[in-house]
């Protein structure tokens, strides 16, 4: 058993290393239609579906259900909270209305992961469909220091390669910290 024990995290170690090598990567620059203004910034989903092939997610009729897995999303731009907004992922009013892979539901900053598949998704795709850049410096036209934290722990890099797993809490701030980092989520029965 011992012996098995190291062999076994490093195959968790490598599939990790190979879901974030095979997780979309956003090209922010080529994204129609981002938010400029400041925060609080809308669902976005006039411009969603010009975003779309760009993201790797696709307009679906219905919501699947093979893959789901939740997340939870804190955002701070120059010490001030940023609100998740509710929709963000789904299209009712074009002429044929539909919900992506990844998408809110509510104003909560719960993320939903709905698929059909089991494949990686990450955290630039759910602002790229939110029409709003993040990078290693930059959330929005705001640019400079960037923190972000998963389940309350510092990690540096670009935080929109981050891959979502099911009950991350994470929270992403622009230049002053927050005073408190969420280091968990209280999630609602049933998630």
């Amino acid at each position: 058993m011992r012996r098995l024990l190291p062999v076994v995290l490093g195959a968790l170690v490598l599939a990790s290393a190979a879901s974030a090598a095979t997780a979309p990567r956003v090209d922010f620059a080529k994204l129609p239609g981002l938010q400029n203004g400041a925060p609080p910034w809308g669902n976005d989903s006039q411009t969603l579906d010009s975003r779309l092939p760009h993201l790797g997610l696709h307009a679906l009729l219905q919501e699947q259900l093979a893959f789901h897995v939740h997340q939870h999303l804190d955002l701070w731009v120059n010490g001030r909270k940023v609100a998740i907004p509710a929709e963000v992922g789904l299209d009712r009013f074009s002429f044929q209305p539909f919900i992506t892979e990844l998408h809110t539901h509510d104003g909560t900053g719960i993320l939903h992961v709905e698929s059909a598949q089991r494949r990686p998704y990450t955290l630039g795709q759910f602002f790229g469909e939110w029409g709003v850049r993040l990078s290693a410096r930059c959330v929005g036209r705001y640019c400079g220091q960037l923190h972000w934290w998963v389940n309350g722990k510092e990690r540096s890099g670009d935080p929109s390669r981050l891959v979502l797993v099911d009950h991350q809490e994470i929270a992403v701030a622009l230049g002053r910290k927050p005073a408190r980092v969420p280091h968990a989520y209280a999630w609602p029965a049933g998630y």
